[in-house]
């Protein structure tokens, strides 16, 4: 078995091919599960009165393919009108032999994301309700469904256009416009079922400490037996590396510390992304083994020093690029696991080292492919959506629903070692005075909520525009100016501790003051080039939209492109960038390539002005 296998077992058999067939959480892997994409019935509920109108009880009117919004080609629906209210319906018959889990198997319905507000019924029963497009949720039906049984699962998702909701870079007009995109509804991430026994094993949280060589982790469990303990089993290729174990009867997550041996030490990172396989087995008082799961962790640090943030204690220049994550037959769905790899490949053959993960929760497959390919990630909240909404009433179901939604995101991916820091909020604005209590508390509120949830990562308060928390571990900006000239001049007062900052449209400034932080401009580019319109396009259109004025041809794209690029790799105390973006998206066409992926210019160039080595790398004692 191959290292990737562990991370991608088979499932149930099914009667047909499903799509997006693979395992859907790499983190915490059991060898049992049934994968439930593919045909289910459907309906639109436009006045959102189907549960007044029995839909719970009876069949629906259409089909559509899960795990694909039904704005979406690949879904079969393809209407892109505002969806209030969808509803899914199907039959699943739970695998008999899932009875050899346990005594008392529980079976575990999950959902790895649903847009927005979702309720599902089991048989008539409801099992669970879950508010957030991003994030998974599961219910357990136990005394509901059984091995042998057979159900219907109905699942109704709300996606309201009115009041503040984090819908990241989806359209809140009937139209796609300017950077904002084809709304998604309802199910769109992995829809599978899974048998544990009734005392298992939960999300796992490892946390990698470089200077001690070894991991900690924390093993949630369901709940505490007399006489049970769980063991911890670092491998690698060779085998076996370190292990520990503890008592699982008195602490309801016992935390264990496994310590690599010296000659067993290999970090991660982006030239060797070296994964050991972490094996948690949960014994009970006769040493019967009771649940086992499979996981993973990268041993590296992430560390700031003044203005500098290093990983492995090292001076890595971060050339990121800005990924939406959007594909145009599936939308935010990858239309299959290869595409997900192919974004993070397409990213390195351009010069890229990593990726700012745009205004979405990525599907956790993404994250891990970046862990194995090394490839750098800063996870980020989808929080657009609430312009507009500014009553205190709006301003508090913004804080409780983001929050909530976001501490989800950090308990699924803690994990992961490609993360290398956290941004739960972009572009918040300062622009109506009574509004800035509010923003200052979400703000708050998210920053404290990120550092409490996880210490390891340094934290941006808010990318670009309003940076609100004076401590915050990181400072950026995001700076559109298309003039290299000009570019350079705005980004040249980091050294006199002047970085430039977003200001109001009137000059004034709308961040707290910069207090030394890291820094780096973590949007510019967005270079509008679409070959085919250039040269008989002028201005932005509804098919055709990028930032300031475009490129006449592709030469001078590539003069712009070095031209805003050559003095955040020349500045000494600039920790790394992010250009936008990976690819064009629908009309805003600023993309290194296509939307469908294909190449629109000379990559080759684009990466020779990025591989060359950055003042940063430099360090304190000026060698590259």
């Amino acid at each position: 078995m191959t290292f990737l296998d562990r991370f991608s077992p088979d499932g149930a058999p099914t009667a047909t091919p499903v799509p997006r067939p693979e395992y859907p959480r790499p983190q915490l892997v059991r060898d049992r599960w049934l994968n439930l994409n593919g045909t289910w019935q459907f309906e639109i509920d436009a006045g959102d009165s189907g549960l007044e109108r029995g839909l719970v009880e009876r069949p629906l009117q259409a089909e559509i393919t899960v795990p694909f919004a039904p704005e979406s080609e690949l879904s079969g629906i393809e209407n892109t009108d505002f969806l209030e209210a969808v509803w899914y319906r199907r039959e699943i018959t739970v695998p008999a032999d899932w009875s050899a889990v346990g005594d008392d198997p529980h079976v575990l319905l999950h959902f790895g994301a649903v847009d927005h507000d979702a309720t599902v019924w089991v048989d008539g029963t409801e099992v669970v309700r879950h508010r957030g497009g991003f994030t998974p949720f599961t219910a357990d039906l136990h005394g509901i469904a059984a091995p042998g049984d057979t159900v219907t699962v109905v699942v109704r998702a709300r996606d309201t256009r009115h009041g503040p909701q984090a819908r990241g870079k989806q359209s809140n007009r009937y139209a796609n416009f300017e950077c904002n995109y084809t709304r998604t509804t309802g199910i769109w991430q992995t829809v599978w079922l899974e048998p544990v026994p009734a005392v298992h094993v939960r999300r796992p949280r490892i946390t990698p400490d470089l200077s001690s060589s070894a991991f900690d982790v924390v093993v949630p469990l369901s709940a505490n037996r007399r006489g049970h303990t769980v063991s911890v089993t670092v491998t690698d290729a060779d085998g076996e590396v370190a292990s520990a174990t503890a008592r699982a009867d008195l602490d309801l997550a016992p935390a264990l510390r496994v310590v690599v041996p010296a000659d067993r030490v290999r970090t991660w990172g982006t030239e060797d992304p070296h994964l050991y396989g972490v094996d948690i087995e949960l014994r009970d008082a006769d040493g019967a083994v009771v649940d086992t799961v499979r996981s993973y962790a990268g041993l590296r640090s992430v560390s700031i020093d003044g203005q500098a943030i290093k990983i492995n204690g090292e001076h890595v220049f971060q050339r990121l690029v800005l990924d939406q994550g959007y594909w145009p037959e599936s939308l935010m769905t990858a239309p299959s696991d290869a595409a997900l790899v192919r974004d993070i490949e397409l990213g390195l053959e351009a010069g890229f080292n990593g990726a700012r993960l745009h205004q979405k929760v990525f599907e956790e497959r993404y994250l891990f492919h970046a862990d194995r390919l090394g490839y750098l990630v800063w996870g980020e909240f989808g929080d657009w959506g609430v312009s507009g909404y500014g009553t205190p009433q709006d301003g508090q179901r913004q804080t409780t629903s983001f929050v909530a939604e976001w501490l989800e995101a950090l308990q699924r991916d803690h994990n992961h070692p490609s993360i290398i820091g956290w941004c739960p909020l972009n572009e918040t604005h300062q622009d109506l005075h009574d509004r800035i209590t509010q923003l200052d508390d979400v703000t708050r509120a998210m920053w404290l909520a990120t550092k409490v949830a996880d210490p390891s990562r340094p934290v941006l308060d808010a990318s670009g525009y309003s940076h609100r928390v004076l401590e915050t571990d990181v400072w950026d900006s995001h700076l559109y100016e298309q003039d290299p000239a000009k570019f350079t001049e705005l980004v040249g007062g980091l050294a006199e501790g002047k970085p430039y900052g977003n200001e109001r449209d009137n000059g004034t400034p709308i961040s707290q003051p910069y207090n030394g932080q890291p820094y780096f401009v973590s949007e510019y580019g967005g270079i509008w080039w679409n070959p085919e319109t250039a040269a008989s396009a002028s201005g932005s259109s509804p098919d055709s939209w990028g930032y300031g004025q475009r490129v006449a041809d592709e030469e001078e794209f590539h003069v712009r492109f070095a031209g805003l690029t050559d003095p955040l790799i020349d500045d000494p105390l600039m920790f790394g960038y992010c250009y936008t973006q990976l690819t064009d998206v629908f009309q805003e066409e600023n993309g290194i390539y296509r939307f469908d992926r294909s190449v629109k210019l000379d990559v080759d160039r684009v990466r020779a002005v990025q591989v060359r080595p950055a003042a940063f790398e430099k360090g304190a004692d000026g060698n590259a």
